[in-house]
């Protein structure tokens, strides 16, 4: 036998066992360095032995969270080529301020724990066999705050800019000015945050929901002149500067008003994560956007009445959402109420006994501390929260714009006679120059009228019927704008159940509130209408006589507003169209008002949503653009094939 037998038998057993040991799965990550929030990365890996439907991509930040901690998940089965045991996706990330990192985990079906169940009661992926973990991603130094939003403060001659920086130990600024190449005035911001320790329950005081939530800035631009466009950046020259935005100021001689108003919204992200997102808070953005750029050089704003982010205790749900609104909230102020899942938790210290079965866990442990932080409004109007969190604040304030006279109020806190609330609502109401501003508008989340199948908040209904409506119907409110149920609804002028009258064909009219109820801006899940009483199994939902209006599809309200008419229009998300309106005289009388058709039957149109046909097809595409770059809708219908199915639940 030849002495490189021995050699050569060994190199073949090397060869043979080395073939018979399948190679590890790689993951790789492109770029590993992101420059603002919403920019994509691809994601590719290959070596998968036995690819299964069930393997799943993990999405982790910071990147030495646990397993089980994730922010996020996709299956592999969203990629064409899974079965091949290699494949990519493109993924948009927001900035969390801290690295990301991602890991493929093996799932079988035998695994399946039906006790670890996410929002929709689907089971939520199992981490049991790590296949591979990447490398790390962050976003790159010097590109600036981010998450920027205006707001109206009391002044009419100010404007308030809020954005988030990962470090607050360096001073940020503000500057404006009238000429986008001369910023020649600067202020300087306020800073601050909120803790882990601050947070009441759990998600949001535990580890799979807390994140760092950054470091929180405020500036108010002052001495603006009236109706005029101003430029702005926010930063400053050590951390990086923002791109320059404008808005429009406010008028206080104008008697024009634009406005548009909504409730639960939402946020979508583009995996899957603990709670349903809303992906329908996409088309709403779309749209209002559309508005906004077709006003040119008008003043306006945006008024989002409860159910803000949805975030419940997740905090990076909170990125999301301002990360998506920013390209609209930039432009104008974005103006917003409590509503229930940034406040409710089981120790709020108002909480009679007739509401324990309204005032909930709908907060997931937020007890509004990141609600209070991350926006300030006009007044300033809080509650102890009863813990070592900062009070509650943002709760009811009112403001003038043009025509209208707008107050918002909180229906999570007391509003009964003796409470602060209630003497405020009361005295702002009695205290309305209707010379200045013949409109009224009221807003809050829970609705004082709705027909639809929802009897949890029938107590506290009862109760704002009883000591609120009447101050609402003596002060002559023009319109009471509600969110909570996920649909659109309009009501006659009405107290007390009975319409009064309109005023069309002419009759005698009434100057009646009409109340509508406008919560059907992203939130998924809609409620049925009330049964009959005798035939509650029955699909058949008859329309209450007050009842003038009810609309299932996702939207916004449109206000325009002069000191002689005010026209209210419901837009639907798949059209851009108007699907509603409602006009109101100064006087109260009711012009028009029965669906999308007039009294004669002809489409009421105004203006103003002719104007905006004629700017869609130049403004729509950069939008489009922008939410490419941040959720994309092809990869979220890709991806929901392979999700678990659905199971719609009463949350709203």
């Amino acid at each position: 036998m030849s002495l490189l037998t021995p050699f050569i038998f060994f190199f073949f057993f090397l060869s043979f066992f080395n073939a018979s040991i399948p190679s590890p799965v790689s993951i790789s990550v492109t770029p590993n360095v992101l420059q603002r929030s919403g920019d994509s990365i691809i994601i590719q890996w290959s070596g998968i032995a036995s690819p299964s439907k069930l393997d799943w991509l993990g999405i982790y930040s910071p990147p030495n969270s646990s397993d089980d901690t994730f922010i996020g998940y996709t299956f592999l089965s969203s990629s064409p080529n899974w079965r091949s045991g290699s494949g990519s996706i493109s993924l948009p990330l927001v900035d969390l301020r801290s690295n990301y990192s991602f890991r493929i985990f093996s799932w079988l079906e035998s695994e399946v724990d039906l006790h670890r169940l996410d929002h929709d009661h689907n089971p939520l992926p199992g981490t049991a066999h790590l296949l591979a973990e990447s490398e790390r991603v962050g976003f790159g130094p010097g590109r600036g705050p981010e998450q920027i939003h205006l707001a109206f403060t009391d002044n009419e001659d100010e404007m308030r800019v809020m954005f988030l920086t990962e470090n607050g130990r360096e001073r940020q600024y503000v500057r404006y000015g009238e000429r986008e190449n001369r910023l020649c005035h600067t202020t300087i911001t306020r800073v601050g945050r909120y803790e882990r320790e601050d947070m009441c329950e759990s998600p949001a005081n535990e580890s799979i929901g807390w994140r760092d939530p950054g470091w929180i800035h405020d500036g108010v631009m002052s001495n603006l002149k009236k109706g005029a466009r101003y430029y702005y950046q926010v930063g400053s020259d050590s951390g990086g500067w923002s791109a320059t935005h404008s808005f429009m100021s406010r008028n206080g001689d104008s008697d024009e008003t634009v406005a548009f108003l909504f409730g639960d919204m939402g946020t979508a992200t583009p995996y899957s994560t603990f709670l349903r997102t809303q992906e329908e808070s996409i088309a709403t953005m779309k749209w209002i956007l559309r508005d906004v750029n077709a006003l040119g050089d008008k003043p306006a704003f945006v008024s989002h009445i409860g159910d803000i982010s949805y975030a419940r205790g997740y905090a990076w749900l909170w990125d999301q959402f301002f990360t998506q609104i920013e390209p609209v909230a930039s432009k104008v102020a974005y103006h917003v109420c409590i509503g229930n899942h940034e406040y409710n938790w089981p120790s709020q210290p108002w909480r009679p006994q007739w509401s324990e079965r309204i005032y909930g866990t709908d907060g997931g442990g937020e007890c509004g501390v990141p609600y209070s932080l991350k926006f300030i409004m006009p007044g300033n109007s809080s509650e102890p929260t009863g813990t070592q969190a900062p009070a509650t604040r943002n709760l009811y304030y009112s403001f003038n714009m043009g025509a209208v006279h707008f107050v918002y109020m909180s229906t999570e806190t007391n509003f009964l006679p003796g409470s602060n609330q209630y003497n405020f609502i009361k005295h702002d109401l009695e205290s309305v120059d209707r010379k200045k501003t013949p409109f009224v508008v009221v807003q809050g989340h829970r609705p004082m009228y709705t027909t639809s199948n929802e009897g949890r908040d029938a107590p506290l209904r009862e109760r704002m019927l009883e000591h609120l409506e009447p101050l609402f119907v003596k002060n002559k409110v023009t319109l009471a704008l509600w969110g909570h149920v996920h649909r659109y609804e309009r009501f006659c002028p009405v107290n007390n159940f009975s319409c009064g009258s309109m005023g069309l064909n002419g009759k005698n009219w009434e100057a009646f509130p009409v109340h509508v109820v406008i919560g059907m801006a992203g939130q998924d899940w809609q409620p049925i209408w009330e049964p009959r009483s005798n035939h509650p199994n029955d699909p058949i939902f008859p329309q209450p006589k007050h009842s003038l209006y009810r609309g299932g599809e996702f939207g916004y309200t449109r206000l325009v507003a002069t000191k002689e008419k005010l026209t209210l229009s419901y837009v639907g998300n798949h059209d851009g169209e108007v699907h509603d309106t409602v006009e109101i005289r100064a006087s109260g009388e009711i012009l028009s008002g029965y669906g999308a058709a007039g009294v004669d039957g002809a489409l009421v149109q105004s203006t103003f949503s002719l104007y905006v046909k004629g700017a869609s097809v130049l403004v729509l595409g950069g939008f489009v653009g922008y939410v490419l770059g941040f959720v994309s809708r092809a990869r979220k219908e890709t991806a929901r094939r392979n999700r678990w199915t659905p199971v719609k639940t009463d949350d709203t």
